[in-house]
């Protein structure tokens, strides 16, 4: 496990985008062979034992599993809360201010295809902050980057500003969830490999 793996002759991209990157270790991860029942429980679905990422994960299977857990009630829940898209919004914006090129490509898809709102996903990800996306997905995008500033800088400016787009309580958890959750995806996911640009079309 503490043996790094170099990738020499991968460029990784430098650019956000909606293309479906790939992404690369640079530990070990585990094969499905040396997976036990534990580390199976880890990994919640089966067909996740064909990502680097989740197989490297698993070398802590309790971990893993809590993860996983709480990333399916945060973004899968539909009972009450924000709409699919729009939590999917707040884990772009957080992707995007982390600088995590491979998740914000990953969210940002899900955005655009939950929300049919392409263009201004693309115009977060190339503007950052300064894109104008509407009075409600302004208060999501800036409620999650306060949050993922260092020092916080969410507070009630940003919950009156959530209100005053509509959303309820329910609403404000869930930017508050998404967005602290992918707080700690982007650390992972830039502390343990590196993305790998999309294949051809």
């Amino acid at each position: 496990m503490t043996t790094t793996i170099a990738h020499p002759d991968n460029v990784p991209p430098v650019a956000f985008t909606q293309d479906e990157l790939g992404w690369i270790p640079w530990l070990q991860p585990l094969t499905e062979a040396e997976l036990t029942d534990r580390h199976w429980a880890g990994l919640v679905d089966a067909s996740r034992s064909k990502s680097d990422y989740f197989m490297l994960l698993a070398h802590d299977p309790e971990v893993l599993e809590a993860r996983t857990k709480a990333d399916k009630d945060i973004f899968y829940n539909p009972n009450g809360g924000l709409p699919r898209a729009e939590r999917e919004l707040s884990a772009t914006a957080t992707s995007r201010h982390n600088g995590c090129i491979f998740c914000a490509s990953v969210h940002s898809r899900f955005a655009s295809t939950h929300s049919k709102r392409r263009d201004d996903v693309q115009r977060l990800l190339d503007d950052g902050l300064d894109a104008d996306l509407g009075e409600r997905w302004n208060a999501v995008k800036e409620a999650a980057v306060a949050l993922t500033d260092t020092p916080s800088n969410f507070g009630q400016t940003e919950i009156a500003n959530l209100r005053a787009a509509g959303l309820d309580d329910f609403e404000i958890t869930d930017v508050i969830s998404t967005a602290s959750f992918f707080n700690w995806a982007n650390r992972l996911m830039l502390s343990l490999g590196e993305p790998v640009p999309a294949k051809a079309k």
